[in-house]
C-alpha cells in the first residue's frame, strides 16, 4: 500500500469502527454528522498511533496476569480520550457521549472485538 493510501484507509477503517460502536451500543450518543466520523477516525487513528502502544508497554505485566483481558482496559482509555479530545477540541459541534461507566464498559469490549475483526479482516 503506497503512502497516500494507507492513512486515508486507515481513518476509514476507524471511521467504520466508530460507526459499529455507535449500532452495537446504542446508549452511546454522538454529534456532528459526518464530521463526526472523519474527526473521530483522525483522532482515533494518532490515539492508536501514538497512546495505544505506550499504554500496552507501560501495562504489561497486566496484560499477562489477566490473560488480556486488561487491553478492555485500555480499549476504555483510549474511547475516553477520544470523547476528551473531541469535546476539548470542539470541531463542529462534534461531540462522543458515554452516559455512564457501564457505557465505557460495554464500548471497550465492542470495541476491541471490532478492531480485531476490521484488523484481520482488512490487514
Amino acid at each position: 500500500m503506497s503512502l497516500i493510501y494507507k492513512p486515508i484507509f486507515s481513518i476509514l477503517l476507524n471511521a467504520l469502527s466508530l460507526f459499529l460502536l455507535l449500532k452495537f451500543v446504542p446508549e452511546i450518543t454522538f454529534t456532528g454528522g459526518i464530521w463526526f466520523f472523519v474527526i473521530g477516525g483522525v483522532i482515533l487513528g494518532l490515539l492508536n498511533l501514538f497512546v495505544r502502544p505506550f499504554l500496552k508497554f507501560l501495562s504489561l505485566p497486566l496484560v499477562f496476569l489477566t490473560g488480556g483481558l486488561f487491553l478492555i482496559v485500555i480499549n476504555g482509555f483510549i474511547l475516553w480520550f477520544l470523547s476528551y479530545f473531541m469535546g476539548v477540541l470542539n470541531f463542529y459541534d462534534v461531540a462522543l457521549v458515554f452516559p455512564n461507566f457501564i457505557s465505557y464498559a460495554i464500548g471497550a469490549v465492542v470495541f476491541g472485538v471490532i478492531n480485531f475483526a476490521t484488523n484481520l479482516f482488512f490487514k
